[in-house]
């Protein structure tokens, strides 16, 4: 499971996200599906969980499980998520 590390802005910004890291002077940029994929952290969800959402949202024919892990790694060697 996942949570968000800090509470931070999303704020929309042309074909993608930004999120300001205020405690770390960091701005990130984020497509929109990993903005998604950050929004969905925010209730303490599993990489199972959160590739199911993406695939229901999405109407794919299967849960991106892969992309999504890597979409994670991403975020948290940024700091951004942790792992439960």
């Amino acid at each position: 499971m996942f949570e968000q590390t800090a509470s931070l802005e999303l704020v929309e910004a042309g074909d993608g996200y930004v999120l300001y890291d205020e405690a770390r002077d960091r701005v990130h940029f984020l497509n929109s599906t990993a903005a998604i994929i950050y929004e969905l952290c925010e209730g303490g969800r599993g990489l199972v969980d959160i590739a199911r959402e993406l695939s229901d949202g999405f109407a794919l024919d299967a849960p991106p499980v892969d992309e999504v892990e890597r979409c994670l790694e991403g975020l948290a060697a940024e700091n951004l998520i942790r792992r439960l």
